[in-house]
């Protein structure tokens, strides 16, 4: 489990592709302390586990399944990533709850700037529309966002300097595509209400939900 807190950026030292699979090794381009065999890394948002390590630096193995469903297969040698390691109990939680477990690709529309800080625009699938809220909380390339606005296949995000820094998102351009991770309490929320939505036409009535609904089922 992780925060969508990036650590750090690191550095892509090699991508060796083996067929429909890859293995990375990464360079963390801050301090990596108390590395451990196993443990579970955020790269880009999407959660790999260590297999081999040294001073800084860790390789992970990604399958068929996590190239098809992120960007980690575009990743060459000398590219930046963003680096999470897994939530510790105790810690604080100052982004929101993200499993490391990829949704889609979002691609990037349009950057606009707003003061300091950046909006992008950014398209993705609309089967994910309905777990996309304004004010809302989502993962892209794993960094914790909140949603200024959205719609059933776009939302904007407003990017912040330090967020610019710390983070690769300073190097996305239009076109650009990114790990999307929806918010994990939302969806499932929105399985537990799956059986009501679809008795009411998918949830597309203006009355499939309302306060007496939800009271109704416990919430």
């Amino acid at each position: 489990m992780f925060t969508g807190l990036v650590q750090g950026k690191g550095r892509v030292e090699s991508a060796e592709a083996r067929g429909a699979e890859t293995r990375l090794k990464i360079r963390a381009l801050f301090e990596l302390s108390d590395i451990a065999l196993g443990e579970s890394i955020a790269v880009n948002g999407a959660c790999l586990t260590v297999e081999t390590f040294g001073e800084n630096w860790f390789t992970v193995y990604a399958s068929a399944e996590t190239l098809r469903h992120t960007s980690l297969g575009a990743l060459r040698t000398g590219g930046a990533v963003n680096l999470e390691r897994a939530l510790a109990l105790g810690d604080r939680l100052g982004g929101h709850l993200v499993s490391g477990h990829v949704d889609c690709l979002a691609v990037v529309q349009d950057i606009r700037p707003a003061g300091e800080s950046r909006v992008y625009t950014l398209a993705f699938p609309a089967e994910f529309g309905p777990l996309v809220v304004p004010k809302g909380s989502v993962a892209l390339d794993g960094i914790s966002l909140t949603v200024n606005g959205c719609g059933p296949e776009f939302l904007s995000v407003n990017i912040i300097p330090a967020t610019q820094r710390e983070t690769t998102i300073s190097g996305w351009t239009a076109g650009t595509k990114v790990n999307m991770e929806t918010d994990l309490i939302g969806k499932y929320v929105r399985n537990m209400l799956g059986p009501w939505l679809a008795a009411s036409g998918g949830g597309k009535a203006p009355s499939a939900l309302s306060m007496d609904f939800l009271r109704e089922h416990g919430f």
